[in-house]
């Protein structure tokens, strides 16, 4: 994501004489989210940066710049939401294809990582494989953030990998669910359709900042701080969570899905 507005708003903040603090006071904001949205690891909502124009008395600058106004896009999609995911204190996920990175085991990251077109160099594999993998470190804190996986059951029967890869990403899931660490649940694919069908969801929450949802496609990716968004993005994961199996049954489709592939891999 382009820092041209971060820089902007320091630019005009240093120029008004106050620090991040003093503008937090005035636009009614934490000192923690002036300096995310400096540092360019936050898209400001239309709220936001109309607060800060009247703080720091510069009309509708900051407002009428504010990047994706209309859906807060991002061109360069994932980058922000990494930096957001250590952030947050809890992490929904819903996957409809693939394991979402934050649960990945190295082989399953490979195998995603490999199949890309044009190819990466070794070199550039094993960096992007390594920053993924970094990615879980997030799950090695006992309860921060709370983590809950919503797999569509297609992403259990894909052999990303081949089936050794994919029964070792299987229980790295049980292992995960088992000890409390994240909850997981499966939609079978016997439901049909379902709200989420269409692509990969993240919804993430923070101690001092609004909820913000991350919506992926082909390709393609967009932050959403829209409140009006952000609540149309939970209710569609509320109703998909409403048809997913039980944790119980869950863990017994995991464990029932891990053992098919070493028996018959």
């Amino acid at each position: 994501m382009s820092n041209t507005y971060g820089k902007w708003l320091k630019a005009a903040r240093e120029a008004a004489g106050l620090t991040q603090q003093q503008l937090a006071d005035k636009a009614l904001m934490t000192r923690s989210h002036i300096s995310h949205i400096e540092a360019g690891r936050r898209v400001p909502s239309e709220e936001d940066a109309r607060r800060l124009d009247m703080a720091l008395g510069t009309g509708n600058v900051l407002t009428s710049f504010r990047p994706g106004a209309d859906d807060d896009v991002l061109a360069d999609y994932f980058s922000p939401v990494k930096h957001l995911e250590q952030q947050a204190t809890a992490i929904r996920e819903f996957a409809p294809s693939l394991v979402p990175g934050i649960l990945q085991t190295e082989a399953y990251a490979r195998a995603v990582l490999g199949r890309s077109f044009p190819s990466l160099s070794r070199a550039e594999r094993d960096r992007a494989v390594v920053a993924r993998l970094e990615r879980a470190e997030i799950l090695k804190g006992p309860t921060s953030p709370a983590v809950w996986a919503v797999l569509d059951e297609a992403v259990l029967r894909r052999p990303v990998g081949g089936p050794e890869a994919m029964a070792e990403q299987i229980d790295h899931i049980i292992a995960l669910t088992e000890s409390e660490r994240i909850r997981t649940h499966v939609i079978p694919l016997g439901l049909g359709y379902h709200p989420l069908l269409d692509g990969m969801l993240t919804l993430m929450w923070f101690d001092d900042q609004p909820p913000i949802a991350y919506s992926e496609g082909l390709r393609m990716g967009r932050l959403h701080d829209s409140p009006s968004v952000v609540e149309a993005f939970q209710a569609d994961y509320t109703l998909a969570m409403s048809d997913a199996l039980p944790l119980k049954e869950s863990l017994a489709a995991l464990k029932a899905t891990s053992k098919g592939y070493r028996e018959h891999g």
